[in-house]
C-alpha cells in the first residue's frame, strides 16, 4: 500500500473541530496525513478530481473518511449518497462525525451506507478519546476493501 493511501480525509467546516481532530490524532500518535475539505462541494470535487482538485492524483485512496453532516453548499448526507452511488467509492470507509442529535440523521446515514456514526462529544477529553478510538479502529484494526478503479 502506497503512502498516499494512508491519508485521512476530513470533511468538516468548523475550524475549531478541525483543530481538535488534528490535535487528537497527533496526541494519539496517529501520523497519517490529514487532508481537510471545508464543504460538500469541495469534497465532491476532491473525489471526482474536478474544480480546484482537477490535478489531484486520482489514485489516492484515503484510509479513512471523516464526514460531517452539516456542511455548506452540499450537506454531508448528499456527499455520502453520491459516493455510495459511485462504484469507485462504494467501499470507502466513511465515518459520520457530527454534532447532530437528530435521530433521522442517524437512520439516514446508515441507509445511505455510512460505516459508522459518531456524535461529537461536547468536552475536549471525550472528543479527543472518540477521535482516538475511531482512528485506532479504522486505521489499525479494520481491514478495508480495496477501491474499485474506474475503467
Amino acid at each position: 500500500m502506497d503512502n498516499k493511501d494512508n491519508c485521512i480525509l476530513l470533511i468538516e467546516d468548523n475550524p475549531d473541530d478541525v483543530a481538535l481532530i488534528e490535535r487528537s490524532l497527533r496526541q494519539s500518535n496517529i501520523k497519517n496525513e490529514l487532508v481537510v475539505l471545508r464543504d460538500g462541494a469541495e469534497a465532491l470535487d476532491w473525489f471526482m478530481c474536478t474544480g480546484e482538485w482537477a490535478d489531484r492524483d486520482p489514485d489516492i485512496d484515503p484510509a479513512l473518511i471523516l464526514l460531517d453532516i452539516r456542511l455548506p453548499r452540499i450537506d454531508g448526507l448528499e456527499v455520502l449518497r453520491r459516493l455510495r452511488e459511485d462504484e469507485s467509492w462504494s467501499t470507502a470507509p466513511i465515518v459520520i462525525l457530527t454534532s447532530s442529535q437528530e435521530e433521522e440523521d442517524l437512520f439516514r446515514s446508515y441507509e445511505l451506507g455510512a460505516n459508522s456514526y459518531v456524535r461529537k462529544p461536547i468536552n475536549f477529553a471525550e472528543f479527543s478519546e472518540a477521535v482516538r478510538e475511531v482512528g485506532v479502529y479504522w486505521l489499525l484494526i479494520n481491514e478495508r476493501a480495496p477501491r474499485r478503479r474506474r475503467g
